[in-house]
């Protein structure tokens, strides 16, 4: 990339020692970009964005012409890159780490130069002149870019950096003192739409109101998409107003706080958000799907999606943008207790069979510290995390408190990285006692050579006659019955529904029944 670069560096005239800076030579750079491979065209539009981070004798009047051309370049193949990253939650870590480290890396380094643009448009002279008109545009990407790095960042988990918060504040700010904050534009080329910066902003404030470290990255992709469609209904205002729920100082280095925390004192940089009238209309768009109508044409979520797929964010958003936001089901309990914390099916069965002593090599055996019960589950901070990466949401774990002799099995609702080596998760309490049991379809019961499906048992908490069964990923079948030894006595279980899923197990739902 970068002996491309030197080698191109002879053909422009001495003013401009960059390539780029010459607008024949930008073209023509453009183009070349690879069409038909997303890694390579990604890492080259990079390579590119990066030599300008060098360039400081960059002409300022071109070096926005620069960067929107290698953004606009980049757009389909980020989008491709994003879908593979969605779409592959089987992927290895390897590959996943690969495709998270160019996407996040290319809207950090976007970002980076379009604030060096913005830093341009209060110089005096041409050059500044020239950028103060594209203000409607410059801000706008601006803060899509930084809102893209905050995405990436929750992807995994990571903390809504407070300067990060503060970098979108300063460039809706920049925007508002020129007056085009609601100016609309057409974000980039070759993509329908238009957006201003202002919209950008109020998209990122509506996704950190909506709690979104409780999904997984699809959902996080779809709640952003869905909230951008309901846009217009939000009300984002210098004013606070009795039905405000969060608010943000566009000046300070944090992200927005629900109205519970009060700002101590009111300034003239805070600015209040509401759900207005989008609450009502995620609510009938839920309605709506769940009586079996298909999603509205107009609804741009990426993609096709069935609609059963998008009942759980929409329930979500139903309930987080809310005018009166959900408010915990169970009082919290303070402890500061360490645990023993096994992940997935074959670990946690072999806990409840009073085998953990046996635990297979490999099995992922992690020490955390519980902070707080609840009768609902459990909150535990991680000191180091797992080397494998196995720590996501909806991670199947099995914990046990030091000194006791009870398992407990869990589900991984919330995860949240504090910085790179501490992470705060929220584990909801599927069973306080599950019994292990080998299940075997009923038609094939006889034959005690077949092995059985390996199973927990939950038996409290069901509807009357029923049990839940966490079994291995793709076991359930709503067509086939099976049954269970337990004792002296042959158990039928009638396939009822399944619940959810993991990566390595189902929660489904069967009808208990006594065989004569």
């Amino acid at each position: 990339m970068f002996n491309k670069l030197r080698g191109l560096g002879g053909l422009v005239g001495p003013k401009v020692d960059h390539p780029l800076g010459d607008p024949r030579e930008l073209r023509r750079i453009v183009d070349e970009i690879p069409g038909d491979n997303a890694f390579k065209a990604l890492d080259e539009v990079v390579g590119w964005l990066e030599s300008l981070q060098d360039a400081r004798d960059f002409p300022e009047d071109r070096l926005y012409d620069a960067i929107s051309r290698l953004d606009d370049a980049a757009q389909p193949h980020i989008k491709r890159l994003t879908w593979d990253y969605l779409h592959a939650p089987r992927a290895s870590h390897t590959e996943e780490r690969r495709l998270w480290t160019i996407c996040h890396g290319f809207w950090t380094v976007l970002a980076a130069g379009y604030e060096r643009c913005l830093a341009a448009a209060g110089q005096k002279g041409r050059a500044g002149e020239q950028i103060r008109v594209l203000l409607p545009a410059l801000t706008a990407r601006l803060i899509a870019a930084l809102g893209a790095v905050l995405k990436w960042e929750r992807f995994r988990y990571g903390p809504s950096l407070g300067v990060l918060w503060q970098r979108l504040g300063s460039a809706l700010m920049f925007a508002e003192n020129a007056g085009v904050a609601t100016r609309s534009i057409q974000l980039h080329a070759n993509v329908s739409g238009v957006s201003s910066a202002q919209q950008e902003f109020v998209k990122l404030v509506a996704l950190h109101a909506a709690s979104v470290d409780s999904l997984l990255p699809l959902e996080i992709e779809l709640a952003e998409r869905l909230i951008a469609h309901f846009l217009p209904g939000f009300v984002f205002s210098a004013l606070t107003e009795h039905d405000s729920v969060y608010w943000v100082d566009l000046e300070i280095a944090q992200p927005p706080l629900r109205m519970a925390r009060m700002p101590a004192q009111s300034t003239p940089s805070q600015r209040f958000f509401k759900p207005g009238s989008a609450h009502a209309g995620i609510a009938a768009l839920l309605d709506d799907l769940e009586r079996g109508h298909d999603l509205p044409g107009d609804i741009n979520l990426g993609g096709q999606y069935f609609a059963k797929g998008l009942l759980p964010v929409l329930r979500h958003l139903a309930a987080y943008l809310a005018p009166v936001p959900p408010q915990r089901r169970h009082d919290r309990h303070g402890v500061k207790q360490r645990a023993i914390v096994l992940n997935g099916l074959a670990s946690a069965y072999m806990a409840f069979s009073g085998q953990s002593r046996g635990l297979a090599d490999g099995a992922a055996t992690e020490n955390w510290v519980v902070e707080d019960v609840s009768h609902g589950g459990f909150g535990a901070v991680l000191n180091i995390l797992p080397g494998d990466e196995w720590l996501k949401i909806g991670a199947l774990v099995a914990m046990q408190l030091e000194g006791g002799d009870n398992w407990v099995l869990g589900v991984v609702r919330r995860y949240h990285r504090s910085n790179k080596s501490e992470a705060h998760v929220g584990v909801e309490t599927l069973a306080r006692q599950a019994t292990p049991a080998e299940l075997k379809p009923r038609a094939a019961s006889s034959y005690a050579a077949l092995p059985g499906i390996r199973t927990l048992l939950i038996r409290d908490g069901n509807a009357p006659g029923e049990v839940r069964a966490v079994m291995l990923f793709a076991s359930f079948d709503l067509r086939a019955t099976l049954e269970w030894n337990d004792g002296d006595k042959r158990i039928q279980l009638s396939p009822v529904a399944l619940v959810e899923q993991g990566d390595d197990y189902e929660v489904a739902r069967y009808r208990l029944g006594t065989i004569a």
